[in-house]
């Protein structure tokens, strides 16, 4: 099977590691290329691939190459206490740098468990993943700045909910995934407080 030519940059990881995970996606079954944003490819300046390639792709069966997937860390409150919470179904992939120039996340959402998913699979079901794609679609349409979908995946694999459901993975684009959690922390480390500050700044 031949290789698309994507070159992927990794400056989220130039943080303290106290800020990411790495990971690896799970491997779908039997990937399928669902719905493909061949508009937001093309913006995005990604070369063009036969659809079973952008299956294993963007399902996580086969590594993108120059991909180094990670799960971003944050600080939050949940029930009440301040904690230590991360991207738990969400796998950062590389960031992408437009013909424009500008640069743009690309990341897998339901391509399986990260070590923030505490006791979920970290799947994703096919009706929750339109949804997202609808509604991000929607808004991009409107003017309204937002993440985008570029590619919508299934797995040939069951997601357990209250029944059975198609799984799914959701390919989004997105300007940056960092979140106000980001810039706080649970750990007394004060420079790895000020660096995502900087990386913020720099983007």
């Amino acid at each position: 099977m031949s290789h698309a030519r994507i070159q992927l940059h990794h400056s989220y990881q130039t943080l303290p590691a106290e800020f990411y995970a790495h990971v690896s996606p799970a491997s779908a079954s039997q990937p399928e290329l669902l719905l493909y944003n061949q508009t937001l490819a093309d913006e995005l300046g990604l070369p063009l691939m036969d659809h079973s390639l952008a299956a294993f792709y963007f399902s996580g069966k086969q590594a993108l190459p120059g991909a180094q997937p990670i799960a971003q860390a944050y600080a939050g409150h949940q029930f009440g206490n301040a904690t230590m919470l991360g991207d738990g179904r969400a796998m950062l992939l590389g960031e992408l740098i437009t013909p424009q120039q500008k640069r743009f996340d690309l990341q897998l959402k339901g391509a399986g468990p990260t070590p923030f998913s505490r006791r979920g699979d970290g799947r994703a079901t096919l009706n929750a993943v339109l949804r997202e794609h609808i509604m991000s679609e929607a808004m991009a349409a409107l003017g309204v700045p937002t993440s985008r979908s570029l590619a919508v995946t299934t797995t040939g694999e069951s997601v357990f909910r209250e029944q059975a459901h198609t799984g799914a993975v959701l390919t989004r684009v997105a300007a940056s995934h960092l979140r106000a959690g980001v810039l706080s922390s649970l750990r007394d480390i004060r420079a790895s407080l000020l660096a995502p500050t900087w990386f913020l700044l720099l983007l």
